[in-house]
């Protein structure tokens, strides 16, 4: 097991907030930022999505068959999700946040301007889906294994690894880390939040407690 250099540098993919592209939601009611879009083999839909939805008034969420969902509150003063069949979640600051199955019809309601969540979608028959929101404080390390997939998003602060590209991650920018050859061990340092979400595929065995050491 051996932490990161620049020969691995392919297994390590960095999107910084300002590449982020800016599209409308699926029905039209919103904007969103889309960060990354894991692509499936062929012509297979997409395997997992995370992007920044901005919601500057109250509307109706898309809908998406065979996806699950998690929304954080990223900024402004709350979102409340009303839910067709009843279910009413009020998303707090400063980060609240709410799983749920993206089949399920909802409208989000903003508490006021400047109101953004992060937003993850998975296909739950091909990967396994956890998220962490935790605070980086000094060094963080993160054991990726063999065909699981970690995301290191920036909620606030800065971060950087400490080996191979060491430039300074601010807020909004998210890491994509995989496994080069065998397990794989990267080392953050930094200060600030985190949220932390790692994609294992269904076929292998069930999601363990994470492998951070902070």
């Amino acid at each position: 097991m051996s932490e990161t250099s620049s020969s691995e540098l392919s297994s390590v993919q960095r999107i910084d907030a300002q590449n982020a592209q800016r599209v409308r939601w699926r029905n039209g009611l919103g904007w969103t930022k889309e960060i990354h879009v894991e692509s499936g083999v062929g012509n297979e839909a997409w395997i997992w999505r995370l992007s920044i939805a901005e919601i500057e008034q109250a509307a109706a969420f898309s809908k998406f068959e065979g996806v699950e969902r998690e929304l954080m509150l990223r900024t402004g003063d709350g979102l409340t999700l009303r839910f067709d069949d009843g279910q009413v979640s009020d998303l707090q600051p400063p980060h609240a946040r709410l799983r749920f199955s993206g089949e399920r019809a909802l409208q989000g309601e903003p508490a006021g301007p400047g109101v953004s969540a992060l937003n993850l979608m998975w296909r739950p028959d091909r990967v396994e889906a956890s998220t962490w929101h935790r605070p980086l404080v000094g060094t963080m390390v993160v054991f990726v294994d063999p065909g699981d997939c970690w995301l290191v998003h920036v909620l606030a602060g800065h971060a950087r690894l400490v080996a191979g590209d060491t430039r300074a991650l601010e807020r909004g920018d998210t890491l994509v880390l995989r496994a080069p050859d065998g397990r794989f061990r990267y080392v953050l340092d930094g200060g600030g939040e985190v949220v932390l979400t790692r994609f294992q595929p269904v076929a292998l065995s069930p999601i363990r407690s994470p492998d951070l050491q902070v």
